[in-house]
């Protein structure tokens, strides 16, 4: 655990304000949830909150097997980081924090399909080497909030995504958010 050396007191309703620093290094934003952990030397810990988060295990079996089907690249992410991801280029992918096109994309509740030359095509997270050439997004929506987003993505520039991709997209958005209503 890393000192800030900022220190905050409590008030009479027992509330502590995190310091506007911490909260924008840490992408923490108002309304967002965080889950509080204890430990036996009396630390209070602070966690960002990531539903989608609880469903990663599941989250990576189903994009296992979306991948395996399409032959495609498929990321799963929460509404800041990727959270699982399967297919060839795995590893570029994995747990990254996402860039503010794709966070926008979730926050506005977008699904379409886009090739690399339009005007729609995202980075999918901060450092995107920007390999891919197609993509498919959909927005998981739990609950009526939206909580993250499903990417089926490809290099090959001759087999761009099409309405099948767009609605598989859809469908394993419309599942995961399903599932977190559980």
């Amino acid at each position: 655990m890393k000192a800030t050396g900022i220190v905050r007191r409590i008030d009479d309703l027992g509330r502590v304000v995190v310091p506007k620093e911490i909260r924008r290094t840490l992408r923490i934003r108002e309304g967002d949830p965080l889950e509080i952990f204890t430990d036996r030397q009396g630390e209070i810990i602070l966690k960002k909150y990531s539903p989608i988060g609880e469903l990663s295990q599941f989250a990576g079996q189903y994009a296992e097997s979306l991948s395996q089907t399409t032959g495609n690249l498929v990321c799963i992410t929460d509404r800041d980081h990727v959270v699982a991801v399967a297919g060839n280029g795995k590893k570029e992918f994995d747990g990254k924090p996402l860039s503010k096109q794709m966070e926008g994309i979730i926050e506005n509740r977008e699904d379409f399909v886009a090739n690399k030359d339009d005007a729609s095509f995202v980075k999918i997270t901060l450092d995107d080497s920007g390999e891919q050439c197609s993509q498919a997004v959909a927005t998981i929506i739990c609950q009526g909030d939206a909580i993250g987003a499903v990417v089926i993505s490809d290099k090959n520039e001759k087999r761009p995504m099409g309405d099948t991709e767009h609605k598989l997209a859809i469908t394993a958005a419309g599942f995961l958010g399903r599932q977190m209503e559980q």
